[in-house]
């Protein structure tokens, strides 16, 4: 029996993707980046080439407009840069700069310290549980 009040689970869960994103922000601006900065460079290093600027789009799950715009700001801290589709002279793709690789790696032990924080309070196997949970939530959602 649920005795959440309706509307609850949802506002907790909202709560504390707030409070994890908030989290992650605080951690990468010293760093120059955003979540959202970070979440592009993470996507162009786990596809290992280019990729069009619609199809990035869809991966962080925003609209074509807001890549456009990660990507200008990406470019200009050089993390980034835009190059022709071979195949396609119409298609625009992103491609990470050698120092966007080198940027993203040295993020990346800042993002997995804040993640160790940010889990620290759950013992290792009630962590796998909940990661197990959000991903059954992200597939019922679709």
């Amino acid at each position: 029996m649920n005795d959440l009040a309706p509307g609850a689970r949802a506002g907790q869960l909202i709560f504390f993707l707030h409070t994890v994103e908030e989290r992650l922000e605080a951690a990468l601006e010293p760093l120059g980046l955003s979540v959202a900065k970070f979440g592009v460079l993470a996507k162009l290093v786990a596809a290992g080439e280019s990729l069009p600027l619609g199809t990035l789009a869809e991966r962080m799950a925003c609209v074509r407009s807001n890549m456009t715009q990660l990507i200008d700001r990406l470019e200009a801290d050089k993390l980034v840069r835009r190059v022709a589709d071979p195949g396609d002279r119409r298609s625009i793709h992103a491609e990470l700069t050698k120092e966007g690789r080198e940027r993203y790696a040295a993020v990346l032990k800042t993002v997995e310290q804040a993640e160790c924080e940010l889990f620290s309070g759950l013992p290792e196997n009630e962590q796998s549980v909940l990661l197990k949970l959000l991903s059954s939530l992200k597939c019922g959602a679709r």
